[in-house]
């Protein structure tokens, strides 16, 4: 390590379940973030603070007004402009020893695979069903774990998918809701720092992971604001999964366009 990243990191190295080793895993790893907005921003902020080596962000809206009482990597002069090419000029001015890769792009079944190929771990930070269905089923098929995240109204949820060791999304949700049973941020309403709190759960999720490889595949924590409580819940592998059982069903990438709904209900979803 240079001198330069033994005093940045010069806290981190202190630690004994990270050091000098744990902080060269950092650096050599790939990650691959989907979504740039409320839980994007401290995700990708704190990992790459952390020395991350490789992010790549994936995202295609642009700033609105209404995005910046939560989406804390942006301010108000950059209202109209794109998310991706902000975001990653600030990550950069935070540390420029982190190769930061953008792709003004929608993850789609066409792309998706292609884009993941080439990272060992996938973030989602998206609030759609589309998303959620069409990362967790191109880490199944790639092999790679998937770290998700969800914040509605006063409460979020976050976990680690990883088929090769546990249950995959699926095994949880198997189908999206039907169309009368979806709420989220846009009907419901977000509070500003929930994005935040399940954030940085997210990115710690993807430091243990890269460090320790150790994983919460298996568990799901939720987190209720109002109450200011967590909450945990089991997560069994289901063996008749359509994508990570036995005898899966889904052997590709499809149809996720046909998916609706806006931010992932977490009310109606997290029992």
């Amino acid at each position: 390590m240079s001198p330069e990243e033994i005093s940045r990191y010069s806290r981190q190295l202190l630690l004994s379940e990270i050091g000098v080793e744990g902080q060269e895993k950092l650096k050599n790893a790939k990650v691959l973030l989907a979504g740039a907005g409320g839980l994007g921003s401290p995700v990708a902020m704190y990992l790459v603070a952390a020395g991350v080596g490789t992010l790549c962000i994936a995202d295609f809206d642009q700033v609105d007004l209404s995005n910046l009482q939560r989406q804390i990597a942006y301010k108000t002069s950059d209202i109209g402009g794109q998310k991706t090419e902000i975001i990653g000029k600030l990550l950069k001015e935070m540390n420029p020893l982190v190769n930061i890769i953008t792709h003004n792009v929608a993850l789609t079944a066409k792309n998706a695979l292609d884009i993941l190929k080439d990272y060992e771990i996938a973030v989602d930070c998206t609030d759609n069903f589309q998303s959620r269905y069409l990362l967790n089923d191109a880490c199944v098929l790639s092999g790679k774990p998937y770290v998700y995240g969800s914040a509605s109204g006063m409460k979020g949820q976050a976990s680690l998918f990883y088929a090769e060791g546990g249950p995959c999304y699926r095994c949880l949700y198997p189908e999206p809701p039907p169309p009368a049973s979806k709420s989220g941020c846009f009907t419901s309403g977000v509070l500003g720092v929930l994005p935040g709190i399940i954030g940085c759960i997210m990115a710690n999720i993807v430091l243990q992971f890269i460090i320790t490889h150790s994983s919460m595949a298996g568990r799901l924590l939720l987190f209720n604001a109002l109450e200011n409580k967590f909450d945990e819940v089991k997560i069994e592998k289901n063996n008749n999964c359509q994508i990570c059982g036995k005898n899966p069903s889904i052997r590709a990438l499809v149809g996720y366009e046909d998916i609706e709904g806006a931010c992932d209900s977490i009310s109606n979803r997290s029992s």
